[in-house]
């Protein structure tokens, strides 16, 4: 009697099945599935390393590069870690490739995890969390991040606190002068997206992250306004609404909480008014009646 050995097909269509399940039920779920073979299975086959033109991205934004130097550990693995931005996969990085992303200046978080037939974690559970870190990325920088499992960068970034994730660890942080060295990221390909290994990197990911930092931005100051609202009717400056009209009541002062949110309201109304006249402009302020 022969056994049947189940296809990656038939063991992946449930693991599918249950991440879509978890995402309607309301969980973060951390998965790369399609996305994460390794290399082993799939050798990087792009260009050799070059940086991108000086007139793909814009100098009020930044440039992260991330390469993955050759090791035999990386040569044979089955599945490639993810990388995040911002709780954003944007691609997985097999042995021996760089990749770039052209982010806004702020605070961005960077996580690497492993996956293990796609599957990462849920909320804030990680099979295997590389790295979780916040860089502070300034305008017209570019930065250079290493990623090897076996062995560590001969220099710390000059820049980062001993004790920053991103100056120990698997991934760090490196100088231009060193990812220039030899067997660094000039000897890495690029990373293709292709139909065995699609990935979102290569590109700008600014408008992503300025609409997330908005959205951040706008909760912790509605939670900002409750702990104002808290403060100021513990010093009587707050009206209780009769028991006639319960949508009346409220601070007796105004609130500077307030006066935050409109301001970053309007901030954001200018930006998007800009998305909308770069995007006329690219166009041509051509238009269409289909």
């Amino acid at each position: 009697m022969k056994t049947r050995v189940p296809s990656a097909l038939s063991v992946l269509r449930p693991l599918a099945v249950l991440s879509l399940l978890l995402v309607m039920s309301g969980c973060t779920v951390y998965q790369s599935i399609g996305k994460s073979v390794g290399s082993f299975l799939h050798p990087v086959s792009g260009h050799d390393f070059v940086h991108i033109d000086n007139d793909r991205w814009d100098r009020r934004n930044a440039v992260l590069y991330f390469y993955r130097t050759h090791s035999q550990w990386a040569a044979d693995e089955i599945e490639a870690p993810s990388v995040y931005i911002d709780d954003t996969h944007y691609f997985n990085i097999r042995n021996d490739s760089y990749t770039w992303l052209e982010v806004s200046p702020g605070e961005r978080h960077i996580a690497m995890r492993r996956p293990l037939l796609g599957l990462e974690g849920m909320n804030s559970f990680s099979l295997s969390l590389i790295a979780d870190a916040t860089l502070e990325v300034e305008p017209g920088q570019i930065y250079y991040l290493r990623y090897n499992e076996l062995t560590e960068p001969g220099q710390r970034h000059p820049d980062l606190d001993p004790d920053h994730p991103l100056a120990r660890g698997d991934l760090q942080l490196v100088t231009r002068d060193y990812a220039m060295q030899a067997e660094e990221i000039v000897s890495t390909r690029f990373l293709n997206s292709d139909l065995l290994a699609p990935n979102h990197a290569a590109t700008s990911i600014v408008e992503v992250n300025e609409d997330m930092d908005y959205e951040r931005r706008l909760v912790l100051l509605e939670e900002e306004r409750e702990l104002e609202t808290e403060r100021l009717k513990q010093e009587g400056k707050y009206e209780s609404a009769s028991w006639f009209w319960p949508f009346g009541g409220g601070p007796t002062v105004p609130l500077e909480a307030d006066r935050k949110i409109e301001k970053l309201e309007a901030e954001y109304a200018e930006l998007e008014l800009e998305r909308e006249r770069r995007e006329e402009a690219e166009s041509g302020g051509r238009w269409w009646i289909f």
